[in-house]
């Protein structure tokens, strides 16, 4: 399984904050019924690696991937969690060595025309726009499109239901990450029903391909 393989599998990639590792398996079980089956877990709280292990075991028809990877020793302990794919926030020639030895492809963040240039020489062409709003946001994955065609992009960071619909109608867009199908009232209350009823809604974002001719 490869990164470009990953990120079409549904239009939106779910960016979570697992505070709780009690919520991890029913968040994950709602989210792939939803339609959205490819879950980033950010390794940003105490829990995350426990929460994409758990996810993993219980919850096999998802792709359970670990976000913000920002130090080497990130790459071993997400792949012994089970990660099956990483997300960096950015790329450093540590993060780009230390992503060649893991088992799993990794979609790493860039913002800027130079980063996306070093992200190409480090043999990447799938990327994640981050922050996507600060970055630019729809004008900027225009602006690029140009000089940089074969790149395909990710963008995270600020998207919500009413702007996903314009970057994923973008050609050089696959996905878009997000976390609104996850509103931490919800979480707390273990509304599983409304989050997965949330994530339909989202699934079903994905634009068509224009007509040619």
């Amino acid at each position: 399984m490869n990164i470009r393989d990953i990120v079409g599998r549904a239009p939106v990639i779910p960016v979570l904050t697992v505070n709780e590792l009690a919520h991890a398996v029913p968040l994950a079980r709602a989210l792939a019924a939803g339609g959205l089956p490819v879950l980033e877990v950010t390794l940003r709280t105490k829990v995350a690696l426990a929460a994409i292990e758990a996810m993993r075991k219980a919850v096999p028809e998802a792709i359970v991937g670990a976000g913000t990877l920002t130090r080497p020793a990130d790459f071993p302990a997400a792949e012994r969690a089970g990660a099956q794919f990483a997300v960096t926030p950015g790329l450093t020639p540590e993060l780009a060595s230390a992503a060649r030895g893991a088992r799993f492809p990794l979609l790493p963040g860039v913002m800027t025309p130079s980063e996306l240039i070093a992200a190409r020489q480090a043999g990447y062409e799938v990327l994640k726009l981050f922050p996507a709003l600060p970055a630019g946001g729809v004008a900027m994955l225009r602006s690029l499109a140009g000089p940089f065609p074969d790149a395909l992009f990710c963008p995270t960071g600020g998207i919500t239901r009413a702007s996903a619909a314009e970057f994923l109608a973008l050609p050089n867009v696959a996905c878009v990450g997000g976390s609104w199908f996850a509103p931490a009232d919800r979480l707390a209350a273990g509304d599983w029903e409304a989050i997965e009823a949330l994530a339909r809604d989202a699934a079903a974002l994905r634009v068509p391909p224009a007509p040619r001719g």
